[in-house]
C-alpha cells in the first residue's frame, strides 16, 4: 500500500475509533481518557495491531494536543488572576513539592539508583499532568467551580517550576559544572519573566493586535502565535506547555472568547491524539516486571496529591466538597513525567519502564479520582454521621442551562 494511502487509512481508523470510544465513555458517564490510553497500548509497539505509517504524524499531533490543552486553559484566566494565584498559592506549591517529590526520591534511593536517579524520579512523582487535568476539568464542566483557580494555581507553580528543575536535571545528567547549569537556568527564568511581563503590561495591546472579525484569520493568528511561542519556549529550556499557557493568559476579552470557540474542537481532536500517543509509546511487555513498585508508588502519591489539593483549597477558603474535588483532580501524572523519565533514561535505564507504568496507572486513575473522591468522602461521612450528603453540602443554586452532570457539580460546589 502506498505510504500516503496507508497513512490516511490508519488515521481515519484511529479517529473513527476515538469517536466511538468517546461516545461509549459518555454513555457510561466516564471520562474517555483511560480508554484512549488503553487504545494506544493496543495499537502501539508490542500491541495487538501496531500502527506503522501514522506514527510520526501521531507524535506531532500529540505535541499539538498538549499545546492546545494548555492554551485553552490559559484563555480561561487573565494575567492578573494568574499573578494573584501565584502570590496566594506559593505555600501550597511548597507543600506539593515536599509531599509528592519525597516518595519518588526515597523510592529511587531504596532501588539503588543514586542521587541523579533520585532527582529524576522525584520529578516524575511531583508534577501533575496539566494536559490530563485540563481535559478532565472541561469534561466534568468544572471550569467555573470555586476550587478550579486553586487547582490552576498549583499546576502553574508546578509548570513554572519546570523552568528551574529541567535545566538543573539536564545539567546533572550531562555532568555539566555549576557554571553551565546556572546559565541554562538564567535563560529559562528570563524567558518566563519576559512573557509574564508582556502578558501583564501589554496584554491588551497583544489582544488588539491579534483581534479580527474574520474567524479564519483569528484562528490562524492565535494558533500560529501559540505554536511559535511554544517552540521558542521549548528551545530556551522552558516547556512548550508553559509557553502555550502564557499565550492564553495574554489574550483577553472578545479575542479570548472567540479563540475558545474556534479552538475547542481542535483541542478535543488533538488532545485525544495525545492520549493515544502516550499509550502508543509504551511497550506492554515492559510493564509487568515493574508493576508492583509502580503501583505502590502510585497508591502513596494518590494520597499525597489529594492532601495537597485539600490543603491548597482550604487555604483559599473553599468548602469541604471543593477541597476533596481539588485533591482528586490533581492526582493524574502525564506529559512532564514522561519527559523527565526520557531525559534520565540514558543515565538510569531502569527509570523508563517504572515511570511509564507509574504514569499509566495514575493517568487512568486520575480522571476517576477527579470525579469520585468528593462523592465517596461524602458517602463515608454520611454513614458515619459526621458529614453532609452531597445534596446538602452546599446552598449553591443550579443554573437551568447546565447539563445534568454539571448540575450535580454545581450543586456540590462551595
Amino acid at each position: 500500500m502506498h505510504d500516503t494511502t496507508a497513512l490516511l487509512v490508519e488515521l481515519g481508523s484511529v479517529i473513527l475509533g476515538l469517536g466511538i470510544i468517546g461516545r461509549f465513555a459518555g454513555r457510561i458517564g466516564l471520562s474517555p481518557i483511560p480508554l484512549y490510553l488503553l487504545a494506544g497500548l493496543a495499537f502501539g509497539k508490542g500491541g495487538l495491531l501496531p500502527l506503522q505509517a501514522s506514527e510520526e504524524f501521531t507524535a506531532v499531533g500529540a505535541e499539538i494536543g498538549v499545546i492546545l490543552l494548555l492554551l485553552l486553559l490559559g484563555l480561561e484566566y487573565s494575567a492578573s488572576e494568574l499573578v494573584t494565584s501565584l502570590k496566594t498559592q506559593y505555600p501550597s506549591g511548597a507543600v506539593d513539592f515536599v509531599l509528592n517529590a519525597t516518595p519518588g526520591a526515597v523510592a529511587a534511593l531504596l532501588l539503588g539508583w543514586g542521587p541523579v536517579g533520585a532527582v529524576a524520579l522525584a520529578g516524575v512523582t511531583w508534577i501533575s499532568s496539566s494536559g490530563v487535568i485540563a481535559k478532565v476539568l472541561a469534561d466534568l464542566g468544572r471550569l467555573g467551580n470555586r476550587e478550579t483557580p486553586v487547582i490552576l494555581g498549583v499546576l502553574v507553580i508546578e509548570d513554572l517550576s519546570m523552568a528551574v528543575y529541567l535545566p538543573l536535571l539536564t545539567a546533572m545528567l550531562a555532568g555539566v559544572g555549576l557554571a553551565g547549569g546556572s546559565i541554562a537556568l538564567l535563560i529559562a527564568l528570563g524567558t518566563v519573566g519576559l512573557v509574564l511581563y508582556l502578558a501583564l503590561r501589554h496584554g491588551r495591546l497583544i489582544s488588539r493586535a491579534v483581534s479580527s472579525d474574520n474567524p479564519e484569520m483569528l484562528l490562524l493568528v492565535v494558533l500560529g502565535l501559540t505554536v511559535l511561542v511554544a517552540g521558542v519556549a521549548q528551545q530556551l529550556q522552558v516547556s512548550a506547555a508553559v509557553g502555550a499557557f502564557l499565550v492564553g493568559i495574554a489574550l483577553s476579552g472578545e479575542v479570548a472568547e472567540g479563540a475558545r470557540k474556534l479552538l475547542s474542537p481542535l483541542r478535543d481532536l488533538f488532545a485525544a491524539v495525545f492520549f493515544v500517543f502516550f499509550g502508543l509509546s509504551t511497550i506492554p511487555s515492559d510493564i509487568p516486571p515493574v508493576l508492583l513498585p509502580a503501583a505502590l508508588l502510585a497508591v502513596i502519591t494518590v494520597f499525597t496529591k489529594i492532601g495537597t489539593g485539600w490543603y491548597a483549597a482550604r487555604r483559599a477558603g473553599v468548602g469541604a466538597p471543593g477541597r476533596w474535588r481539588a485533591g482528586g483532580t490533581l492526582v493524574a501524572r502525564g506529559e512532564f513525567s514522561i519527559v523527565i523519565a526520557g531525559l534520565a533514561v540514558a543515565t538510569e535505564p531502569r527509570i523508563g519502564p517504572l515511570a511509564t507504568a507509574y504514569v499509566m496507572i495514575l493517568v487512568i486513575i486520575g480522571p476517576l479520582t477527579a470525579r469520585w473522591t468528593q462523592p465517596v468522602v461524602a458517602l463515608i461521612q454520611k454513614r458515619r454521621g459526621k458529614g453532609e450528603t452531597p445534596a446538602t453540602a452546599s446552598g449553591a443554586s443550579i443554573p437551568a442551562a447546565r447539563t445534568p452532570a454539571q448540575e450535580e457539580v454545581s450543586a456540590s460546589s462551595e
